[in-house]
Parts: C-alpha cells; sequence; structure tokens
C-alpha cells in the first residue's frame, strides 16, 4: 500500500501543489460544507489514481482544496464504506493520503441513529469515544512501520482538546451539542429494534456504518482527530418503523447549517 499511497499523493501535489493542515471527511447529507470553502482545486474520487468510487446516495464523490479562514483544507465530499463491498484499507485508504499530503487535524462527521434517550432528532452529537463492532480491521495484516507502530494506543481517539474547543465554540454561537460514544457496525442494513437495544447495553449512545475504521487509521499515523455526528433516527419501539435514507438524509440535512458553522470556527479558532 506504501507504493500506492506515493503514486497517489505525487498524481494529487502535481495537479494542486496544496498542503493542507486540515483534513474532513464529509457524511451522509453534510457535503454541503464545500460551500464554506474558497474552493481552489477539486478533483473527482475516479480520476485518482487507487481511488475508490463513492457509490452511496448523498456522497458526492470529489476530493476539494480550498481553504477556511485562511486555513489549508482537504475535504472528501462523500466517504467510502465496508459494506458497499471495499476492503478496509480501501475504505481508509484517503485518511493515509490526507496524512502524507501534510494533514495533522481530521475532522469526521456521520449521520448516526441516537439510543440515548436524552437524545432526540437532530441532536449534534460531540464523539469522545467509539467502540468497533465491525468484522473487518484496518490494521488487520502485516504492519509497515512507515505508516504507524504495530499496536496503536486508542486511549484518546478523540481529541478532548478539540472537543474542549468545540463546545466553547457551541455555546458562543448558541448551538447545542451532546456528547456520546458511537458503535460502529456493518451495515447496510438499519438496526433491528433488539440490535439498538444491543447497542445501548453495549454502553453507546449511536450507530452508524462507518467512521471508526478512518478513526483507527488516523490514530495509527498519530493524527488528531475530531468526530461530530447528527442523529438522524431514534432505535426505540416508538419510532422505529419511520427508519428509512431518505429520512436519514433529511434530518442531517436539517441540522448541517448547525453543523457546518461549529466546524468552520472549529477549523478557524482550534
Amino acid at each position: 500500500m506504501w507504493e500506492q499511497v506515493q503514486e497517489t499523493i505525487k498524481f494529487i501535489i502535481n495537479k494542486t501543489g496544496f498542503k493542507p493542515e486540515y483534513g474532513i471527511i464529509l457524511g451522509s447529507g453534510l457535503g454541503g460544507f464545500a460551500e464554506d470553502l474558497e474552493i481552489e482545486h477539486m478533483l473527482p474520487y475516479n480520476e485518482i489514481p487507487n481511488f475508490p468510487v463513492s457509490t452511496v446516495e448523498g456522497h458526492k464523490g470529489a476530493l476539494l482544496f480550498g481553504t477556511v479562514g485562511g486555513k489549508k483544507v482537504v475535504a472528501m465530499q462523500g466517504r467510502f464504506h465496508y459494506y458497499e463491498g471495499y476492503s478496509m484499507k480501501e475504505v481508509t485508504f484517503p485518511v493515509r493520503v490526507m496524512k502524507f499530503l501534510g494533514v495533522q487535524k481530521l475532522v469526521v462527521s456521520n449521520a448516526s441513529g441516537g439510543v440515548n434517550p436524552f437524545y432526540k432528532v437532530g441532536d449534534i452529537v460531540l464523539i469522545y469515544d467509539h467502540i468497533n463492532m465491525m468484522p473487518e480491521h484496518p490494521l488487520r495484516g502485516k504492519n509497515d512501520e512507515r505508516f504507524g507502530p504495530r499496536f496503536v494506543n486508542m486511549s484518546e481517539p478523540y481529541s478532548r482538546k478539540m472537543i474542549s474547543r468545540a463546545k466553547e465554540l457551541a455555546l458562543n454561537l448558541n448551538i447545542e451539542v451532546k456528547d456520546g460514544i458511537y458503535l460502529g457496525l456493518q451495515g447496510p442494513t438499519f438496526e433491528t429494534l433488539s440490535e439498538y437495544r444491543m447497542v445501548k447495553v453495549l454502553g453507546a449512545d449511536c450507530v452508524g456504518m462507518s467512521t471508526v475504521p478512518e478513526v483507527i487509521v488516523a490514530k495509527h499515523m498519530d493524527m488528531e482527530v475530531f468526530g461530530i455526528s447528527v442523529i438522524t433516527d431514534m432505535g426505540d419501539e416508538d419510532n422505529i418503523d419511520e427508519v428509512n435514507h431518505q429520512e436519514v438524509l433529511q434530518a442531517a440535512q436539517n441540522a448541517e447549517p448547525k453543523v457546518r458553522e461549529l466546524i468552520k470556527e472549529l477549523i478557524i479558532k482550534y
């Protein structure tokens, strides 16, 4: 994979000459953050060597290079999921590329189903920990020390400093945020009522089908990570019948302006 990453980086640098400080992965319904970027370059995934192509509605499929308040940013407009048929190494390949382009701080967003009874649809959750229940691990196989160590310390997968700063900014912006633990499952089916109950019993507050592999790989390369989730459905007896992809996208889009504002301020002021 080292050679593939280097090939991809060479292509991107030749095309853009851009060295970003921040990387952003824009999840379901949150692709509108592109409007907050002063875009200098846009590379469709299908033009980038070794890049997969997103197949999910709501994920546009382009790598954007630009600035936010003077900070250089590369944003994934659409991410890759294990359930699409990609290996975990393919799913996390863009994070490897971001690191070697110069990214030190990674912002990851997603939509998730809530199991915390104090949550409601539309809530914005700052992820402070996760539980990995996916059937494959992105670091399985021979370790390449050029990327990171064999055994990765996961005591702080999401940066406490970034979370603390985000809470301060949210207060100033009058944006209500919760915090919580995210549990990652394979998908693509939404969870059954019993599975939602399992997620709650295991100690998580919300559940989704992404994020965890990307965060693991980011920590493997010693990147600072900030995770944010929009609660798009509630996994309880009263709400489970309503869960479908269109409802999830709509809920994410309704919360998008606040998420965009918070991420923008965090990038500028952290």
